[in-house]
């Protein structure tokens, strides 16, 4: 079998007996597997006012912890690709956050946090708005 039909077939399996939550109509295979552990992802995008650096990437992961009552486990790690900008990743007792900024072809950025602790996504994306005086921001909480 083709790698990719083998994946295919995993993700439609229907859940065994004993699992708590069967795939719902047009839910693609995706069914949730762990109900009794929190997952809360909340990715927020935007057009900041100015390019974006190293060190307000690390303020900005550092402060944002703070804003959503997370435990900082390490200080925040950047690093920069000539081809497709900046980078920076915080870990947090409950999981952590991703943050990616482009300068080409346009000035944007990019967040993705994942935590197993309940936040609310309207002070995480207000503080971000704030934070790069975001003029555009959208988010999509999951």
């Amino acid at each position: 079998m083709h790698p990719s039909s083998t994946f295919s077939a995993l993700v439609s399996s229907p859940p065994r007996s004993g699992d708590s939550t069967p795939p719902q109509p047009g839910s693609r295979g995706w069914y949730e597997l762990a109900p009794e552990i929190l997952r809360q992802r909340l990715v927020i995008e935007g057009v900041p006012a100015g390019p974006v650096d190293d060190e307000q990437i690390r303020q900005y992961l550092s402060a944002l912890s703070r804003e959503v009552d997370m435990v900082q486990l390490l200080e925040p790690v950047t690093h920069r690709s000539d081809l497709y900008g900046w980078a920076g990743w915080i870990h947090w007792e409950t999981s952590g956050a991703h943050f990616y900024a482009w300068e080409q072809p346009r000035l944007f950025f990019s967040v993705d946090i994942y935590t197993c602790k309940a936040f609310d996504p309207d002070v995480a994306v207000a503080f971000t708005r704030e934070f790069f005086s975001a003029g555009t921001i959208v988010a999509k909480s999951f």
